[in-house]
């Protein structure tokens, strides 16, 4: 019994019934509208003697169909990016540091005051131009 309805089910499923084929026949063209109902309001101004009133009526209008299929994704947030680039300002401080530490050192002192100046200078710059 369940082989006999295996199979039937299995060759019925494989012929085009018109119940199953939806919009679209072979041969034939097919057409689709869709429509929205909105609601619509209008001030109708009055004067001395008769008071203004509004008139409201709902109209349907024709709005694109969504495609067979497509899904309907939830807007997915964007996040900030962080476009803060310290690079001019690290360079420019870093060249003052080690400037202003090659004019204060003297003698073997500039061998390591002039890199330290350079770092500590690239640091500020950056801290100063934004980063």
């Amino acid at each position: 019994m369940k082989l006999a309805l295996a199979t039937f089910f299995a060759l019925t499923s494989a012929l085009p019934f018109p119940v199953i084929a939806g919009e679209y026949q072979p041969g034939y063209a097919s057409s689709r509208s869709c429509t929205r109902n909105e609601y619509r309001e209008e001030y109708v101004p009055g004067n001395q003697t008769s008071p203004g009133y509004v008139k409201s009526w709902t109209e349907s209008v024709e709005v694109p169909c969504d495609t067979a299929g497509a899904t309907v994704r939830p807007a997915i947030p964007q996040t900030a990016e962080d476009t803060n680039d310290c690079s001019q300002g690290s360079l420019i401080g870093g060249l003052l540091g080690a400037g202003l530490a090659t004019s204060a050192s003297r003698g073997n002192g500039r061998w390591w005051a002039i890199p330290a100046g350079g770092a500590a200078g690239a640091m500020l710059g950056c801290q100063i131009d934004g980063g």
